[in-house]
């Protein structure tokens, strides 16, 4: 299979297998909407089989997000072509308006003009917790 270079844009490498959708899903980017190309279950040398992400646009990727939902995945953004800069995402303390409190007690799910907030609690484990009620995130 080939997959042709992009000339503006960005790559989002080393994605784990098979969750690209669930990140494009996190990113909020619409694959209808959007000139992507998915590669999905390729070999990679450091984690055996991983997905590529490549968008031929100038879309802004949020690293926090993207640190939450796939930590080891670069991103390089391309211009002319060539990769200009290379961005690696770190996994965030606080995470806002990217998962949703499923307690049904908690101010969040009756007033839906305040923003979920969640802050990370253990970085082993990856777990966040609310910052209104302090339930655990369901991921």
């Amino acid at each position: 299979m080939e997959v042709t270079s992009i000339v503006n844009g960005i790559i989002i490498d080393h994605v784990p297998a098979g969750t690209s959708l669930k990140v494009l899903e996190y990113l909020k980017i619409d694959p209808s909407k959007t000139k992507l190309a998915l590669i999905m279950n390729t070999t990679s040398q450091r984690f055996g089989t991983k997905d590529i992400i490549k968008i031929e646009d100038d879309k802004d990727i949020d690293l926090d997000v993207l640190g939450f939902v796939a930590r080891q995945a670069t991103v390089d953004v391309v211009r002319g072509g060539h990769i200009v800069e290379k961005k690696q995402p770190h996994l965030p303390e606080h995470i806002i308006g990217v998962i949703k409190c499923v307690n049904p007690r908690c101010v969040t799910t009756s007033e839906h003009d305040i923003k979920q907030m969640f802050h990370l609690v253990h970085s082993d484990r990856l777990e966040y917790r609310c910052d209104y009620c302090d339930e655990e995130a369901k991921l």
